[in-house]
C-alpha cells in the first residue's frame, strides 16, 4: 500500500470532519440527548407520583364510599326508627279513639237500655191498668178471672 498524496488528503479531510463533528455536531447532539433523557425521566417520574396518587385516591375514594355507606344506613336506621315511631304513635292514637268510640257506644247502649226500659214499665203499667179495668168491668168470677190473667200474661 502506498502512502501518496491522495490518501493524505484524506486523513487530513476525515480528521477535519472528526474535528468539525466534535466541535459543532457532537455537543448538540449529547445535550438533545440528555434533554430527552431528562425528559424521559420527568415523563416516569410523573408516571410514578401518577400512580401513587392514584393509589391514595383510591384509598380515600374507599373510604369516602365507606363513609357514605354508614351515613346511608344511619339514614335508613333513623327513618326506621321514625317510621316505628309513627306506627306506635298511629296505634296509640288508634287505642284512644276506639275506646272513646267504645265508650260513646256503650253509653248509647246504656241510654237505650234505659229508654227500652222506662217504654217496657210504661206498657206493663198500660196492660196492668188496662187489665185491672178489664177485670173490674167484669164480674168477678174465677174462671173469668183465671181467663183474664192468661190473656194478661200473654199480651206481656
Amino acid at each position: 500500500m502506498d502512502i501518496n498524496l491522495t490518501f493524505l488528503g484524506q486523513m487530513v479531510s476525515f480528521a477535519i470532519l472528526v474535528w468539525f463533528t466534535t466541535k459543532f455536531i457532537w455537543p448538540q447532539l449529547n445535550a438533545a440527548i440528555e434533554e430527552r433523557q431528562k425528559k424521559v425521566a420527568e415523563g416516569l417520574a410523573a408516571a410514578e407520583r401518577a400512580r401513587a396518587e392514584l393509589k391514595d385516591a383510591d384509598a380515600k375514594a374507599a373510604v369516602e364510599i365507606r363513609q357514605a355507606r354508614q351515613q346511608a344506613a344511619e339514614i335508613v336506621e333513623r327513618a326506621q326508627q321514625q317510621a316505628n315511631q309513627i306506627v306506635d304513635k298511629a296505634r296509640a292514637e288508634a287505642l284512644v279513639e276506639a275506646a272513646r268510640v267504645k265508650a260513646a257506644a256503650t253509653e248509647e247502649v246504656a241510654s237505650m237500655q234505659q229508654r227500652a226500659r222506662e217504654e217496657l214499665r210504661g206498657w206493663v203499667g198500660r196492660l196492668a191498668v188496662q187489665g185491672a179495668e178489664k177485670i173490674v168491668q167484669r164480674e168477678i168470677d174465677a174462671s173469668a178471672h183465671k181467663a183474664m190473667l192468661d190473656q194478661l200474661a200473654a199480651e206481656i
